[in-house]
């Protein structure tokens, strides 16, 4: 994009004899040009108004909305919360010390329900470059078995901004243009002395609500969601040409190139749809459960719990098979694991559930995902059912635990979470 926090200053634009680096200075909006003038003087004749590209794609994706949520597998009754960092010792991300923000953020998500939120992350490349793919993974290895989901910091960013429901970032570019696009935007880290005071992006950091990350992340979440304002017009001031930076930007590249420029349109790749990406939680999940006067059973879960969640109910323990630490299988009352029920390697469904509740006599109901939205259950009675319910509903897992609560009983299970009834079919499994 050309949105800069920095870099309008002579020391990044001229050379040692003063002369600009650049032909051509592409800036999105005639803030942009006036700042340039102010700042660097020699340099003010090279601005062209390019429009902003990287927005542009944003918005022409935005129809697809709901495509790219469930790419990232968030299901109905669902937000999808994303964290985004960018480069340097004062972002989110940080620089690996003991001050840093984002452990801290990490250490509540389990505060959250899953079956409510969703998260992804979003990290500038320069933090993967700069830390190396594996340190950054085995930082944000817990987060992960919780169901984080680290999301491409290349080709899939942009898609998880339009599928969000909300932002937690800071002074980068990735949360002014999640604002730009009207999502709510909460800032963990300002980065005072990084960003241009004079420019929108410092404006924008100035007016936005700031997160306390040693405060319940929940309530934080939901006045923000629910007051939805977005300060200091990022749109506005992202790009004066909106939709029309190819054209502009065409038109600069074949006027230096001496050429004709060509008849047809100038068009930007469209935003591919990413990878479906569904989150596998094998941390291990406490389960409150209550039957309602109605018979719908409601579910709250909450991965890698540090405390028993509050809340009335039944509580139970769900434990994935790919457990990072084998001991807690000990005490599941439900064991689970993911694969399809072809699957050469795993073998039958029932079969291994039989071996689970041999195995772990704690375990009432030993459950295979088998897809999107489909599940096998062995229950410690017998009973053997399968659940099916939509692609985009409750999550099989959690449908699971809403049977355990209700007995192993086929026909239609009422499932409610995140404020929504889900339908699940429970029949006998062939």
């Amino acid at each position: 994009g050309s949105v800069p926090t920095f870099g309008l200053s002579p020391e990044w634009l001229l050379t040692d004899d003063g002369v600009p680096i650049a032909d051509a200075l592409v800036l999105s909006h005639p803030d942009q040009v006036d700042r340039l003038a102010a700042a660097c003087p020699a340099a003010a004749h090279t601005a062209v108004l390019g429009g902003d590209p990287c927005f542009d794609r944003i918005l022409a994706a935005g129809p697809r909305r709901e495509a790219f949520r469930r790419a990232f597998g968030v299901r109905s009754g669902q937000r999808l919360l994303v964290l985004n960092s960018t480069w340097n010792p004062t972002s989110l991300f940080g620089d690996g010390g003991p001050d840093d923000v984002l452990p801290l953020l990490l250490s509540r998500l389990p505060e959250l329900p899953l079956d409510e939120y969703r998260v992804a992350v979003v990290l500038h490349p320069n933090v993967w470059h700069g830390h190396g793919p594996g340190q950054v993974r085995l930082w944000l290895d817990g987060a992960r078995r919780a169901g984080v989901t680290l999301v491409d910091p290349v080709a899939d960013w942009r898609q998880a901004l339009i599928a969000a429901d909300a932002v937690v970032g800071d002074f980068g570019s990735v949360s002014y243009y999640a604002a730009a696009l009207g999502t709510p935007v909460v800032l963990a880290a300002t980065g005072p002395s990084v960003i241009d005071d004079g420019s929108q992006v410092a404006a924008f950091v100035r007016a936005a609500p700031k997160l306390d990350p040693h405060a319940a992340l929940g309530p934080q979440l939901e006045e923000l969601i629910g007051r939805g304002d977005v300060p200091a017009d990022p749109a506005g001031l992202t790009t004066s040409d909106p939709g029309g930076s190819a054209g502009l930007l065409r038109s600069l590249f074949y006027r230096f190139l001496g050429l004709p420029e060509p008849a047809a349109p100038a068009l930007l790749d469209p935003l591919p749809l990413p990878a479906h990406q569904p989150p596998v939680v094998t941390a291990p999940v406490r389960v409150l459960t209550r039957v309602g006067a109605d018979g719908a059973v409601e579910v709250r879960r909450f991965a890698a719990a540090r405390y028993e969640p509050a809340g009335s109910g039944e509580a139970h323990l769900a434990v994935h098979e790919d457990t990072l630490d084998p001991g807690a299988l000990a005490l599941a009352d439900v064991i689970v694991r993911h694969g399809g029920a072809d699957d050469p390697r795993l073998g039958p469904p029932l079969a291994w559930a039989d071996q689970v509740l041999r195995r772990h006599r704690s375990c009432t109901l030993a459950v295979q995902v088998t897809g999107p939205g489909t599940c096998t259950v062995r229950h410690r009675s017998g009973a053997a059912l399968e659940l099916a319910g939509a692609f985009d509903g409750v999550d099989p897992a959690a449908a699971a635990s809403a049977l355990l609560a209700a007995g192993p009983v086929s026909g239609t299970l009422t499932v409610r979470s995140g404020g929504t009834d889900h339908r699940v079919a429970v029949t006998p499994a062939r």
